[in-house]
């Protein structure tokens, strides 16, 4: 459990390049979650709204965008999520396949993967990917609450996108 509990994980440097800029996330991270669903819409209205990262705030409960250039691999956002401010950075940004980024908040980071995939018949399968690390954070943040909130943001996805 010690190990877990103070599991950092690698460098953000690491994470960003070795991790999310390949599409995947820390496998050994203490906190991980994985949740999906279908959208009846196809992959480019799904990747609009997705990659809209201003907009986000007018369909994501408890979300602001504080800080945003461009969408694209390299560039920085912050924004905040309920009472956390994360400082992000996107590493994968594949129009209609993929949008990733790295994230820190306090001494915690982070890897957040949006896959869609298109099964051809007019839908979307979207799957959100996380993994979390740093010390003590499976005290303070589990798997649990990590999938109420993907669970969450994709329904809100899915609504937005379906209207």
């Amino acid at each position: 459990m010690a190990v877990t509990l103070f599991h950092r994980g690698p460098s953000l440097a690491a994470l960003h390049d070795e991790y999310a800029a390949r599409g995947r996330i820390d496998h050994e991270a203490p906190v991980r979650s994985s949740s999906g669903t279908v959208v009846a819409a196809p992959a480019e209205r799904v990747w609009a709204i997705m990659a809209d990262v201003a907009s986000w705030p007018s369909w994501a409960s408890n979300l602001q965008v504080l800080e945003l250039g461009e969408v694209r691999p390299g560039e920085t956002f912050r924004w905040r999520l309920g009472p956390v401010t994360i400082r992000s950075r996107f590493a994968r940004v594949d129009p209609g396949r993929e949008l990733t980024w790295t994230g820190t908040f306090f001494w915690y980071r982070a890897v957040d993967r949006h896959v869609l995939e298109p099964p051809g018949d007019g839908t979307t399968r979207v799957t959100i990917e996380e993994s979390l690390a740093g010390p003590l954070l499976p005290l303070l943040y589990g798997e649990a609450r990590l999938r109420a909130n993907h669970e969450r943001w994709l329904a809100e996805l899915k609504a937005v996108a379906e209207a």
